[in-house]
Parts: structure tokens; sequence; C-alpha cells
């Protein structure tokens, strides 16, 4: 098994994305918002107030969509790769994002056909 994250720059495309992702056989993942250190730093004293308002979006803020997914190989990481850059373009381009994948050597709590693939 595999976990891939995405740091998606433009939340605009979060959507798109995700049917992306469904059609390369990726069912699920976890989003959160996030800021990078950039962003971060370019704010000097702006401290987001996200938690009691609803989220960056709702406070002007412009940040980014961090995803996370778990997937059987590294087959499927490639593919999620693959149909991330069909939505956001050339990844290693300004403004898309990051996707970085690895191999896992523990998982436990992941659906049953997830389980069944690293057995195999």
């Amino acid at each position: 098994m595999y976990m891939v994250m995405l740091i998606l720059d433009v939340p605009d495309q979060l959507d798109a994305v995700l049917d992306a992702w469904k059609a390369a056989g990726i069912q699920g993942a976890t989003i959160t918002e996030s800021m990078g250190v950039y962003r971060r730093q370019t704010r000097r004293g702006h401290v987001p107030a996200r938690y009691a308002l609803g989220g960056m979006a709702s406070n002007g803020e412009e940040g980014n969509y961090t995803l996370w997914t778990i997937v059987p190989d590294e087959a499927t990481a490639r593919r999620g790769l693959a149909a991330t850059e069909a939505v956001v373009g050339d990844l290693d381009g300004p403004n898309t994002g990051v996707l970085a994948a690895w191999p896992l050597t523990l998982v436990k709590g992941v659906p049953a056909e997830l389980s069944r693939a690293r057995e195999d």
C-alpha cells in the first residue's frame, strides 16, 4: 500500500481533482485546508481565524488543500499523479501543487479491498 499526499495550490480545482482521482480508481481521501510557509510569512502578524469563522475561504484567506489517500499499490499512485496533472497541469510548473507518494509498512483500519490488495 502507498500513501499519496497532494497539496493542491488552486482550491477551485478540488472537485475536478477528486473526480479525476475517482476515475483513476482512487475512491476516498482526507482533505484539509492548509497554508504554506511562504504565504504565512508574506502575511506577518496576521493570524487566520479559520477555526472560529469556518475556514480560510470564508475569511478571504488564500490557502490550499492538502489531500491524503491510501492506495493499494504504486501503479494506482501513478494513475493518481496522471489524473492530477490532467486537471492542474504539470506539477513541476508554478502554482499547481505538490504530490508525493511513499510505501506504507504498517496500516490498520483501511477498507477491506485495500487490505486484500496488499496480501496479493
